[in-house]
């Protein structure tokens, strides 16, 4: 399938972490603008991006225990939900900042049903999927390794929230899904389960 290389996200942005933790709030509706590759870059770094490299780990943006790093990112993009990218699913490659097309069509109408009918994630033009292989992180902590893949969708999730705060967009976490119908909805292989939907577009 095509792959799409995202442009490198700007780091010096005008509105400060403090006003973006004061700004941040669950949005659930969405004006008619379009998501550009700029916001997907934003948004995508924010969640699962390389940062840096540590003792020859590359280093994510929300931090993993252990660098376990159990998270993949898809992304449903719906017909008229982007400007510069393709409707469809992708799933997102941190070490090249890029995204793998592996859908040619939105699987929005699936994710909207598996998420109980909510209008923010039948509205939104764009949903990021964050998915967990579990065994990743358990094998390192056998005893805690499930509370810390959950927290690391957490952290992911507030740097998603607070990136668009910070950009004029919007985004509303959920959790409320039947995890079996999006796993079979995006065709998951057997080790990924989904852990969160955040619906993302701009403002009002």
């Amino acid at each position: 399938m095509s792959s799409i290389t995202l442009p490198e996200p700007e780091l010096d942005g005008t509105v400060s972490v403090d006003r973006a933790i004061a700004w941040r709030a669950s949005r659930r509706s969405f004006g008619a603008a379009p998501v550009s590759r700029e916001d997907a870059s934003r948004v995508l770094w924010a969640a699962q991006g390389v940062t840096h490299t540590r003792d020859g780990i590359e280093m994510r943006a929300a931090p993993s225990a252990g660098a376990t790093y159990p998270l993949t990112l898809f992304l449903d993009v719906g017909p008229d939900g982007a400007k510069a990218l393709p409707p469809g699913v992708f799933r997102y490659d941190p070490p090249s900042h890029s995204l793998e097309r592996i859908r040619d069509t939105s699987v929005r109408s699936a994710l909207t049903s598996g998420a109980g009918g909510q209008a923010v994630v039948r509205d939104a033009p764009a949903v990021l999927v964050v998915t967990a292989d579990f065994e990743r992180t358990r094998r390192e902590y056998p005893d805690h390794g499930t509370r810390y893949v959950y927290m690391e969708a957490g952290h992911v999730a507030e740097n998603v929230q607070l990136v668009c705060e910070a950009h004029d967009l919007c985004t509303c976490p959920v959790g409320a899904f039947s995890d079996e119908s999006v796993k079979r909805t995006l065709d998951l292989p057997a080790e990924l389960d989904p852990v969160y939907l955040l619906p993302f577009g701009h403002r009002r």
